[in-house]
C-alpha cells in the first residue's frame, strides 16, 4: 500500500466561497475534532469531507452529543443525528418526519434563495405518501429482480471490456476510466440515452449537488441553473419521442405512467436528477471506494484474493464503509423528543448515515473494513422504510460483477496516492484515484 493511502488529510479546494455556505466552511486549516468547542462543531461543512477529516468529528458527536444542534444564517436551526438507533428510528417514521420539504439541508423558512437559482424543483424522494409511493412505483420495474437477471450479461460484458482495456505498468485515474465509465454506460441503458453522448449524464450528475465556487464543478449559481435547464431541454425532447414511441426505459416509464405523465417541467427535472444521481453517483463512488478501502486494509485484500467467494460479503461491507451519501434530511411534523432533546415542529433533522455506519454499538471496530463482518447488511447506506434505495440490488450487482472480473484478471490494483475527494457534505465520493494494475500471467 502506498504511504499516501494511509494519510488522512486531502487537498482543500482552492478558495471555496460558495453562495450561502460562507458561515459554515470557514478559513484556514480544520482543527482536530477535540480542539473545537462541542457547540461549534458543524458537520455540514463540506471541507470535512473533501479533506477526509470527518471521522473524529462524528466520533465525538456520537460520544458526547448524539443529537446535535446547529443554526446558521442561511439554513436556520437543524439537528444532526449521529447514532445508528436514532437514525433508523427517524428514517422509518415518515408520518412524524417528513421528506416533503427536501432531503438535503435547505434554507430557513422564509429565507430568499440565491439570485438565479432554480425554483419549484420537485422529486418523489422528497415527498410523502401517497405521492411518493405512486411515482416510485412507476419506475421501480427497472430494478426488479427479473430485469436485473436480464441486465447482468450486459454489465459483465461491459465490465470485462473496460478492464481489458486498462494500461499496465502506468498510473491512470480509476474514477474516470472505470467507475464513471461503467456507471454512465449503465445509466445510458436505463434511460435509453444516446450512447455517444452518455458523458452528458456524468456532467449533469456532477452538478446536481455541486456547491458553486471558484474553480469548482460549477463556479456560479447562474452556471448551475443554465446547465440544469439544458438537462431539462434534452430530456424533454426524449420525453416527446417516447410519448410517441415508448420503450422499456425510464423516460418511457415516466412519460406513460399514470402518476407521472402530467408532471410539470420542474417536477420532471427533479425526478430526472434523482434517477441520474441515484443511478450514477452512489455506485461509482462505491466502485472507487472499494479499491481505496482494500488498499487501506491490505490484509482484507489478501483475504479476498485468496477466496473470491467472499465477494458477496465484501460488497455490503464496502457500501457500509464508504457510505456514498453522507446524510438524508427529514423535517419534524410535530414537536417531539429525540435522545432527550426537544425538537420543534418544522425543525430540519439530518440523519448522518456516514456516522451511523461507524457506530461501534452496532458495528464492532466500525472504522475497519472487515469483508467477513456478519452484520454488514445492516448498514444505513440504503436507508430504511418507504425511502429505502430503489436501486440497491442493481448497485450490489454492478459491484459484485466488477470484483468478480477484477479478480480474474489482476494480481493487484495498487493506489498510488491519496485520492481527491468530492467537495460536498452530501455526496461522499472521489474525483480522482490514481492506481496501477498488475495483470495475472497465464
Amino acid at each position: 500500500m502506498s504511504e499516501a493511502v494511509s494519510t488522512e488529510a486531502g487537498s482543500p479546494p482552492k478558495d471555496p466561497t460558495p453562495t450561502g455556505y460562507e458561515d459554515v466552511i470557514g478559513k484556514g486549516a480544520i482543527p482536530s475534532a477535540y480542539d473545537v468547542p462541542l457547540a461549534d462543531i458543524n458537520p455540514i461543512n463540506p471541507r470535512l469531507f473533501s479533506e477526509d477529516r470527518w471521522q473524529g468529528y462524528f466520533e465525538r458527536l456520537r460520544k458526547e452529543d448524539p443529537v446535535h444542534f446547529n443554526e446558521t444564517e442561511w439554513a436556520g436551526p437543524y439537528w444532526s443525528l449521529t447514532r445508528y438507533a436514532d437514525i433508523k428510528a427517524v428514517d422509518s417514521d415518515w408520518e412524524n418526519f417528513s421528506s416533503a420539504n427536501g432531503i438535503t439541508l435547505g434554507l430557513r423558512m422564509g429565507a430568499q434563495p440565491p439570485p438565479g437559482s432554480l425554483q419549484g424543483i420537485k422529486t418523489f424522494i422528497a415527498s410523502d405518501p401517497p405521492v411518493h409511493g405512486a411515482q416510485r412505483k412507476t419506475v421501480a420495474g427497472v430494478a426488479a429482480p427479473g430485469n436485473l437477471v436480464k441486465l447482468e450479461p450486459l454489465i459483465r460484458e461491459r465490465t470485462s471490456r473496460v478492464l481489458d482495456s486498462l494500461p499496465e505498468g502506468e498510473a491512470f485515474d480509476w474514477v474516470d476510466t472505470v467507475s464513471i465509465e461503467l456507471t454512465t454506460m449503465m445509466l445510458a441503458t436505463l434511460f435509453d440515452f444516446p450512447f455517444e453522448e452518455r458523458r452528458k449524464l456524468t456532467r449533469w450528475s456532477d452538478i446536481v449537488f455541486a456547491i458553486p465556487q471558484p474553480g469548482g464543478i460549477v463556479e456560479t449559481v447562474e452556471q448551475k441553473r443554465t446547465e440544469l435547464l439544458e438537462c431539462l431541454d434534452y430530456f424533454t425532447r426524449l420525453w416527446h419521442e417516447r410519448k410517441a414511441n415508448p420503450g422499456d426505459d425510464l423516460v418511457s416509464m415516466l412519460a406513460h405512467g399514470e402518476d407521472t405523465k402530467n408532471m410539470a417541467p420542474m417536477e420532471f427535472l427533479g425526478n430526472l436528477m434523482l434517477l441520474i444521481v441515484g443511478g450514477n453517483d452512489t455506485t461509482r463512488n462505491t466502485m472507487s471506494g472499494s479499491v481505496y478501502a482494500l488498499n487501506k486494509f491490505p490484509s482484507e485484500y489478501d483475504k479476498l484474493i485468496a477466496n473470491p467467494a467472499l465477494i458477496p460479503h465484501m460488497v455490503p461491507e464496502v457500501i457500509r464503509w464508504q457510505t456514498p451519501l453522507s446524510y438524508m434530511r427529514r423535517t419534524a411534523n410535530h414537536d417531539c423528543e429525540i435522545g432527550g432533546k426537544a425538537i420543534k415542529q418544522n425543525d430540519q433533522i439530518l440523519m448522518w448515515y456516514i456516522s451511523g455506519n461507524r457506530d461501534d454499538a452496532v458495528f464492532e471496530n466500525a472504522d475497519v473494513l472487515d469483508i467477513e463482518r456478519p452484520n454488514a447488511r445492516h448498514h444505513l447506506s440504503f436507508g430504511f422504510g418507504i425511502h429505502r434505495c430503489m436501486g440497491n440490488r442493481l448497485a450490489e450487482l454492478q459491484l459484485r460483477v466488477l470484483w468478480e472480473e477484477i479478480l480474474k484478471r489482476f494480481e493487484r490494483i495498487e493506489v498510488q496516492e491519496q485520492p481527491s475527494r468530492t467537495f460536498s457534505s452530501f455526496v461522499h465520493g472521489y474525483t480522482h484515484l490514481s492506481v496501477e494494475v498488475t495483470r495475472k500471467r497465464r
